[in-house]
């Protein structure tokens, strides 16, 4: 939660309830949106480590704290932001009798933005997000499967689309990682595959890792996207065997 560290009496601690500073004439003006593109722009860029407020400052050619006068804190900035990519991601519409289908969007919906903005999984798993778009998010989520068969209840809604989430963001966090290293290394994925087989065939060649020695030459080796809505379907199909007994 965006919670301002000090605030007057009864002044909202809230950025979502903060209004703007009034506007001014400047040679470099901004406004909350301002801010937060350009914040986006850096953490697209170069990571959430080059996201700073005397950075994000000097992207905008203003000074530090200017700033101020929109936000209080670092956390707040990315709270902002994460609401921003909330933004981006097309609501998924009511299931009707097909409750796959809205769940299958709401999974690749936010996979789909996770991997336009990659800091995004870094901030998925932590504190609730509160902003207008995540709420809005959330709604349509939940409401995509109101009065679906079998989703009469609300804690049955609640269970399916939370489960759907804690999914992606796993798998998102995962194929981010292996992005992330690949980046590193210099090498793209069948690089690092030829260059780390000598080490791993001496491995498995002493016979102590027969189940993944078994992975490793039978195994189908699907892409990110083929292994990412495989487990999908895994999930899908868990939530189905539940609902008579939900």
């Amino acid at each position: 939660m965006a919670a301002r560290r000090e605030a007057g009496e009864g002044e909202p601690t809230l950025i979502w309830e903060r209004p703007e500073p009034p506007s001014r004439p400047a040679p470099s003006p901004l406004s909350r949106d301002r801010i937060v593109r350009a914040a986006i722009e850096l953490a697209d860029a170069d990571g959430l480590e080059a996201v700073s407020l005397r950075k994000v400052a000097a992207a905008l050619d203003a000074g530090p704290m200017r700033l101020y006068g929109y936000l209080s804190t670092k956390e707040e900035l990315l709270d902002l932001m994460v609401d921003a990519v909330y933004g981006e991601i097309p609501p998924p519409v009511r299931a009707g009798d097909d409750w796959r289908g809205a769940l299958r969007a709401l999974a690749h919906g936010v996979r789909d933005a996770a991997l336009r903005h990659e800091w995004l999984t870094d901030l998925l798993s932590g504190r609730p997000s509160l902003g207008p778009h995540a709420l809005a998010h959330g709604e349509a989520s939940l409401a995509a499967l109101d009065g679906a068969p079998g989703f009469e209840h609300i804690d049955t809604i609640a269970l399916a689309v939370g489960t759907v989430n804690v999914y992606v963001i796993g798998a998102l966090q995962r194929q981010i990682a292996d992005l992330r290293a690949a980046r590193t290394t210099g090498m793209d994925e069948r690089q690092w595959q030829h260059a780390s087989y000598p080490y791993l065939a001496r491995m498995l060649a002493t016979g102590r890792y027969p189940t993944v020695a078994r992975f490793v030459r039978d195994a189908s080796h699907m892409d990110a996207a083929g292994t990412f809505e495989a487990g999908l379907d895994c999930v899908l199909d868990g939530i189905a065997a539940r609902l008579p007994r939900l």
